[in-house]
Parts: structure tokens; C-alpha cells; sequence
């Protein structure tokens, strides 16, 4: 059962957020031409690796953080290079709790030369690595589709 309902560019059905916009740090990595996914234990849904930005951390310092909590890697910082921040005011995230967040995402780009091996955190049920076809099949959080569609399917149609 989901515990989270993620909006984008919804204004009639996103509810208001009832906190200050967070800021998260999400990665495109990819290995031979095929994206990593988590699906998460909150929705279900498969969605990027990445979250949020603690106070006293850069984008960078959480994305690192974030893949060695999530999949167990210890990555360097200079081998991530920045792509894109998505601020866009209604990209929002509803909590069953009542808490509700506007997401700014800083996104990363991480390419792999091997699969490696990975450990799956409390925060997903499952890791893995899919080709441009599969991943038109998912089902992906709307915070991450529109990422997704422009950084890794339009780059590997």
C-alpha cells in the first residue's frame, strides 16, 4: 500500500505543501546503455535512485551519500557530473501522515563501466538495470518520469 502520492504541473489535485520545499538529489546511472531503478517500498513504483539533501550537504555530498545508503557503492564525487536541476513549483510529494513537499531535484549522471554488485536498502524492494524499452513499461513516480524521459530515453531512443 502506498504511503506517498507524488504530483507534477497538477494545481487542481496537488494538495498545498505543508512544508518548506525540499531540496532531493536523484542520479541517471546507467551501464551499457541501460538505466538502474529502484522500486520503492512508499509507492511501489520504480523510481531513481537519489533523496533528500541534509543540512551542511551539496547536491554532490548527498548523491554520494544516497547511492552507498541505497545501493551499497562507494562512488566517487568526481565521477558524477551535474545535469539539470528540476524546480518547477509543482512537483509535489503527499504524505499519508499529512506532511506535504514541493521537490526541487538536483540530477546526476553516473555511468557505470560493469554491473556491479548491489545491495538493496530498507527504502526499496528491488534494484535493477533496464533497457530504453522496459523502462516505457514502468510504472515511475511523475517526479521522475519527465527526468527519465529527458535525460535517458531521449538520449537512447
Amino acid at each position: 500500500m502506498s504511503i506517498v502520492t507524488f504530483y507534477r504541473g497538477d494545481p487542481k489535485n496537488a494538495p498545498r505543501p505543508t512544508q518548506r520545499a525540499k531540496l532531493g538529489s536523484n542520479a541517471i546511472i546507467t551501464c551499457k546503455g541501460r538505466l538502474l531503478l529502484e522500486r520503492r517500498t512508499d509507492s511501489d513504483m520504480w523510481g531513481l535512485v537519489g533523496g533528500g539533501v541534509k543540512k551542511q550537504e551539496t547536491g554532490l555530498q548527498a548523491i554520494v551519500r544516497e547511492v552507498y545508503e541505497e545501493l551499497g557503492l562507494r562512488v566517487r564525487p568526481e565521477s558524477f557530473r551535474k545535469l539539470r536541476v528540476y524546480g518547477d513549483p509543482g512537483r509535489i510529494a503527499a504524505y499519508r501522515d499529512g506532511s506535504v513537499w514541493r521537490m526541487v531535484i538536483v540530477v546526476y549522471a553516473l555511468d557505470l563501466p560493469e554491473e556491479p554488485e548491489l545491495r538493496v536498502s530498507r527504502e526499496s524492494k528491488e534494484l535493477r538495470f533496464f533497457t530504453p524499452e522496459e523502462v516505457r513499461k514502468l510504472r515511475i513516480p511523475v517526479t521522475h518520469s519527465d527526468i527519465v524521459e529527458e535525460l535517458f530515453l531521449e538520449e537512447n531512443p
